[in-house]
């Protein structure tokens, strides 16, 4: 049975029986899930110049039984890591086998760069081929390339799709709608901070030159997503949360608009506690949702809530709703959500489910914050959700992250994904150093994500934001471009 949280607003006087739902919503989100975590990678690299036993940043696809995961290994403060790992299952998440992508960094088989940073995975179902788009970093700067696999386990040496080398916040997405016109198209994106696409109809073997939005619009985080009708929309940070489409394939792109105010809750102890890039679904019938990290239904903008947007047709979009992982009373500090779609599913029973890092408490400091994994899910097209659950990763110390050079690296996105119907999320648990090396690696649960039939669902339903709301301080629009280290030997980098 569905039970309502009812918003403090709209309370008026208080009953026991209010009160004792409440209570238990707080009980809930605080509460450890005892799911049993399962490491699926760790980092084995040597490379002089990385923070070792450090992988970050994962995303996450899934097609079928398999689902592959692709993020960051051995951490280079100044930017990527010594290569990009993935971790394939290939019977829904019940065994993982992982590795290193080839010829990508000089870190393993012959790459030519140094170093390679935001990984992206997606399936092209037209071609059975697999992409993880990267972002190599070398002497030339930061390029775009996409490694194929037909069977997620074995991988070719990269394909360049640029090499202008002031590339940052790549991302990949295919069409995978038989009924549609561009069925196989794959669409790359990155941002210069312009944001630019390149397309792919021979299944990422060869790519098309970069091409902007109509009104050539900056940001960064974008999330391309394709609707059953080909329509691409790609939604990013902007100076609020931004999207423009195209409706031809990639032949050329719309004008940038707003599709939602964005106001977030400034802590900083971490590398992207305060920047909210969007994560990004879409269902069996194109719907798209967007969720971030924003404290606009908070007084004083006291905290992060995450919040979602969703659009059927890419132009017109709802208002904001919280999502109530936990009371607007609470002090927890929700950021870095990892949105997961059953593509399955849609409209009113589409399946949801958000990891998230959180704080328990906003108001903290580098020395007193300690990070946590929780998750959330909705079985309702996001009416209604479960509490917020905490997965039993730790409390995780500042001090235990490898360096970046915007702060204490974390991530900057997480990912969940349904894989026959049920959701798992990637996400890094770091843990205390051991002989003076980092300890954190990627894991997932033994068991999917997922609330039984009897948990209470509340809804956010009537909640407003707060008119005036302004975030303390305003958002960062990016990260700053991922660098070379100085330290990395010297790289043949930029080549084809």
């Amino acid at each position: 049975m569905n039970r309502a949280y009812f918003p403090p607003q709209s309370r008026g006087n208080r009953s026991a029986f209010i009160l004792s739902i409440l209570a238990f919503a707080i009980s809930l989100a605080v509460s450890p899930v005892h799911a049993q975590l399962v490491k699926i990678s760790t980092d084995s690299f040597h490379n002089s110049y990385s923070q070792h036993k450090t992988e970050v940043e994962p995303d996450t696809y899934s097609w079928g039984s398999t689902m592959v995961a692709a993020f960051q290994v051995a951490r280079v403060d100044d930017g990527g890591g010594a290569d990009i790992g993935f971790a394939t299952s290939t019977d829904g998440g019940s065994s993982w086998t992982y590795g290193s992508l080839p010829g990508l960094t000089v870190n393993y088989k012959n790459g030519p760069n140094s170093a390679a940073s935001d990984a992206s995975v997606v399936y092209d179902a037209k071609h059975g081929v697999w992409l993880i788009c990267t972002l190599p970093i070398g002497n030339s700067g930061d390029n775009v390339a996409v490694s194929r696999s037909t069977d997620g386990l074995h991988w070719e040496k990269p394909v360049m799709v640029d090499n202008s080398g002031g590339d940052d916040k790549n991302w990949i997405t295919c069409d995978n709608n038989a009924s549609s016109k561009f069925y196989g198209h794959c669409y790359a994106e990155w941002d210069t901070p312009e944001i630019l696409l390149s397309t792919s109809t021979d299944g990422g073997l060869t790519w098309g030159a970069a091409k902007a939005s109509g009104d050539q619009a900056f940001g960064s985080g974008a999330e391309p997503l394709v609707q059953p009708n080909g329509q691409v929309v790609v939604t990013f940070l902007g100076n609020n949360m931004m999207a423009f489409t195209s409706i031809n394939g990639g032949a050329s792109w719309g004008s940038s608009f707003t599709i939602a105010p964005v106001n977030v809750f400034s802590n900083g102890n971490v590398r992207s506690d305060s920047l909210p890039f969007p994560s990004t679904g879409i269902d069996e019938s194109g719907k798209i949702y967007v969720v971030w990290s924003d404290c606009s239904f908070r007084r004083n903008c006291s905290t992060n809530d995450l919040v979602m947007i969703t659009s059927s047709n890419g132009k017109k979009w709802t208002a904001p709703a919280r999502i109530p992982i936990d009371p607007l009373t609470s002090t927890v500090d929700h950021f870095i959500p990892g949105l997961g779609v059953d593509r399955a599913t849609s409209g009113k029973t589409a399946h949801l489910t958000s990891t998230y890092y959180y704080y328990p408490k906003a108001n903290c400091d580098a020395t007193t914050c300690r990070v946590h994994v929780g998750f959330t899910t909705s079985t309702d097209g996001g009416k209604t959700w479960t509490a917020g659950k905490d997965l039993g990763a730790g409390a995780m110390q500042i001090s235990w992250l490898p360096a970046s050079q915007n702060g204490p690296m974390l991530a900057d996105y997480l990912s969940s994904s349904y894989v026959n119907g049920k959701a798992f999320g990637v996400f890094m648990v770091a843990k205390e150093p051991v002989d003076g090396l980092f300890n954190e690696a990627a894991y997932t649960t033994k068991n999917p994500l997922e609330a039984s039939a009897d948990e209470p669902r509340f809804s956010s339903r009537g909640e407003k934001p707060i008119p005036g709301i302004h975030a303390n301080q305003p958002f960062p629009r990016s990260q700053g471009e991922e660098r070379q280290s100085p330290f990395a030997p010297p790289t043949k980098d930029g080549q084809k």
